[in-house]
């Protein structure tokens, strides 16, 4: 297997670091705009970059990565680049008939008249109208397998297939206890997409009334997160799992909450008053700017703050039903410490987190483990497999009982 990497920012960094220690693929083709961090990051891998080249690509360009995917006799597009990116890299793998797959898919627009009641274009849409021509192509597009989604999906199609005989509520939980030292608001993964799942209204699916939408962080609850994080305040946040799960996981109900914190939540509201989440651009003395992308250059890029940050991160699934015709709740997930991510890989456990499961999925479709045509998800596929490779890569998962 030959792959292309677009994107070389810290979950694709990650994701070369990872992937230097299986040996399921032939070669790496790292791209990024900036050829400096393609270089960077194949550079930091020493003698274990035999198989990694870098290369400079425009992700937004979809001609120029299907004649890039052509030149380099690629088998797979991975794509670690931010949602904005999705839709050019998604057609250019199309268009060069080779498979694809990234960690989140492309944007959501709300509804004009009523955004907090209704859904207007959903999560993935753009992706789902695809499907027909991956399908007639004989393609792959896995999309949606980074950690969340991604992994929380695999945990939900496991607990479909081996916790449950019956499904009430599959809620998405993430919470962390992670510090920054020296920095007042710094956080841990991108900015310009955690403004733009937080700020959208979040999605809430339903067996009988199927996708609708509710106010940004409404429905707050406390969960208790494993392994020394404890409780943490989590709110509705839009997310792809409530799009992904109810497709080929039968449940009731399907949501994510996200543990933001009280003083994350009045930052993110302070720029939407402030109009700094726009992504129109602006006119300043100079030029034209967007907004977002100020706020996103003011503060540090996420993937260098490892050295500084302390805690763990938890990503799970929460699961309510039954099972031999008694009430069962599980939680279902993943914790990784900053400290051992960092001291093992040189990466931060956020985006180590996430670049995991990308590689993990990457092993098996090149084994052949995980086939299909179409645009599926990774809760479409066998979840045993992915689960026991996640536990070959050294990062075990675990499940409580509620």
């Amino acid at each position: 297997m030959r792959v292309l990497l677009v994107g070389a920012g810290g979950v694709g960094t990650a994701i070369t670091r990872i992937a230097a220690r299986r040996s399921f693929f032939d070669h790496m083709v790292v791209t990024d705009y900036d050829l400096s961090r393609a270089e960077a990051a194949v550079a930091a891998l020493g003698e274990g970059g035999a198989r990694f080249s870098a290369l400079r690509v425009d992700a937004s360009d979809r001609a120029a990565v299907t004649a890039l995917i052509a030149e380099q006799r690629c088998d797979i597009l991975v794509n670690a680049t931010d949602p904005r990116f999705v839709m050019p890299l998604f057609d250019a793998a199309l268009a060069a008939g080779v498979d694809y797959l990234d960690m989140a898919m492309s944007l959501s627009s709300p509804h004009p008249e009523r955004p907090y009641e209704e859904c207007g274009i959903k999560l993935g849409d753009g992706q789902f109208e695809r499907a027909a021509a991956w399908e007639e192509a004989g393609r792959l597009a896995l999309v949606g397998v980074g950690v969340e989604p991604g992994l929380s999906d695999v945990f939900a199609r496991y607990a479909a297939d081996e916790l449950f005989d019956q499904i009430e509520e599959i809620g998405v939980r993430d919470g962390a206890n992670l510090t920054v030292e020296g920095y007042d608001f710094a956080p841990s993964f991108s900015i310009w997409t955690t403004i733009e799942e937080c700020l959208n209204p979040p999605v809430i699916w339903e067996k009988d009334r199927g996708w609708f939408t509710t106010a940004p962080f409404s429905e707050p609850e406390v969960f208790d997160f494993p392994e020394g994080i404890g409780p943490v305040e989590c709110v509705n946040v839009e997310h792809e799992e409530v799009l992904l799960i109810p497709r080929w996981v039968e449940s009731r109900r399907v949501t994510f909450k996200y543990g933001l914190g009280e003083e994350f939540i009045e930052t993110l509201k302070t720029l939407h008053r402030l109009g700094l989440d726009r992504t129109d651009e602006v006119t300043v003395p100079g030029g034209a700017v967007s907004p977002r992308d100020v706020v996103a250059a003011c503060l540090p890029d996420p993937a260098s703050l490892g050295e500084l940050m302390r805690g763990k991160t938890c990503a799970g699934t929460w699961v309510k039903g039954t099972k031999d015709g008694a009430p069962r709740e599980v939680y279902l997930y993943h914790v990784v410490d900053n400290q051992w991510s960092m001291r093992e890989y040189g990466s931060q456990a956020v985006v180590w987190q996430t670049a995991i499961n990308p590689v993990i999925a990457l092993e098996l479709v090149a084994g052949g483990v995980w086939s299909g045509t179409g645009v599926l998800g990774a809760e479409a596929l066998d979840p045993r497999p992915f689960l026991d490779l996640l536990v070959e890569y050294g990062s075990p998962w675990g499940l409580r009982e509620q």
